[in-house]
């Protein structure tokens, strides 16, 4: 037999080449045109989902960063709020949205490392989101009522520890940043303190002016206009050192209470399978929309820390945090089901 006859292919053989030859050409002609749509990419307006209402710290970065990065990307950012259930209805909502760049989320503390402890089911994990980078940290203040007796930080925490139960404390909800940093506050201080959950910062910070709960925590974007205007009195800021909108409030590092360093930071996500062309830009947009001079400044007189990182250095961070938390979750049997 020879040589040509003897590697000649067998009839399937042949149709599995020209299948496979087909299958090529097919990939060939798709490559370019996925190309091209993510080299348009946005052609069409974007969704910005918010977890949590309107007038909160998650809203009003969003807000403040969207319109520059809308101008940078030549096309509409619509913040869209989906609030309820601590976040998981938004988050979820991003989670299953089409990975095609036109969804992005803001995700936080709460959805992307207090749920998946909190609760025994969740519509999402967090790895159905991708991530974009870091934005900002909240600075977390300890607020009270100005008629609730309370007149220094050292007062307070003496007075809180003499007498358990007898006070309580507004968040806006249950696993929110706010609610669990309270929670540290006690183990770090051997108090109890009742928790009085809100659906919302807005919901929390009108009873706290009213007096109907007499202490809180509020981030400094929806704390610090009531704290200016003589609403609320801060007593101490849960970050490692006194921040520059408020210098003259102590570190609760200061009150004795070592440890307790949280904030309600900001991440940019969106649902896994984006492509990453569109991930990198995202990347690179937002970090520069969020360090304009115009943005970064009203955002800082917010207090707010800006900090803007790349996806890989953000999804580390969340690995930290899930650690660090779910251990302090699991200690006190805290749980939202």
């Amino acid at each position: 037999m020879s040589a040509t006859h003897r590697f000649a292919p067998s009839p399937s053989a042949a149709r599995r080449g020209t299948l496979l030859a087909l299958g090529a050409a097919l990939m060939a002609g798709l490559l370019p045109a996925a190309s091209q749509a993510q080299a348009a990419w946005p052609s069409k307006p974007i969704r910005w989902i918010v977890a949590y209402p309107a007038g909160g710290g998650s809203d009003f970065l969003a807000r403040q960063l969207a319109p520059q990065l809308g101008r940078q990307l030549g096309q509409t950012l619509v913040i869209e709020n989906r609030p309820g259930a601590a976040g998981i209805i938004g988050t979820d909502a991003a989670a299953k949205s089409a990975a095609d760049g036109y969804t992005i989320a803001t995700g936080d503390n709460g959805a992307m490392v207090f749920n998946s402890a909190m609760y025994k089911k969740l519509p999402y994990a967090p790895s159905d989101l991708a991530p974009v980078g870091f934005m900002a940290r909240f600075p977390l203040i300890l607020v009270v009522n100005p008629a609730a007796g309370f007149s220094s930080g050292a007062q307070w925490l003496a007075e809180v520890k003499k007498n358990p139960g007898k006070y309580s404390y507004a968040s806006p909800g249950v696993g929110s940043p706010h609610h669990l940093a309270m929670e540290l506050v006690k183990e770090r201080s051997s108090s109890f303190i009742v928790h009085v959950p809100y659906r919302g910062t807005a919901f929390s910070t009108q009873d706290l002016i009213a007096g109907v709960v007499p202490m809180g925590i509020l981030d400094t974007a929806a704390g610090l206009p009531h704290i200016r205007s003589g609403k609320l009195k801060a007593l101490a800021v849960l970050s490692p050192r006194r921040i520059a909108t408020l210098p003259e409030v102590p570190t609760m590092q200061e009150l004795g209470l070592k440890g307790v360093d949280v904030a309600a930071w900001q991440g940019l996500f969106v649902p896994k399978g984006t492509p990453e062309p569109i991930v990198q830009r995202l990347t690179a947009e937002m970090h520069k929309a969020i360090s304009t001079p115009e943005v970064r400044a009203k955002l800082e007189d917010f207090g707010l820390e800006v900090a803007p990182s790349d996806a890989a250095s953000l999804a580390r961070f969340i690995e930290q945090e899930q650690r660090s938390w779910h251990a302090l979750i699991r200690e006190r049997k805290l749980s939202a089901d």
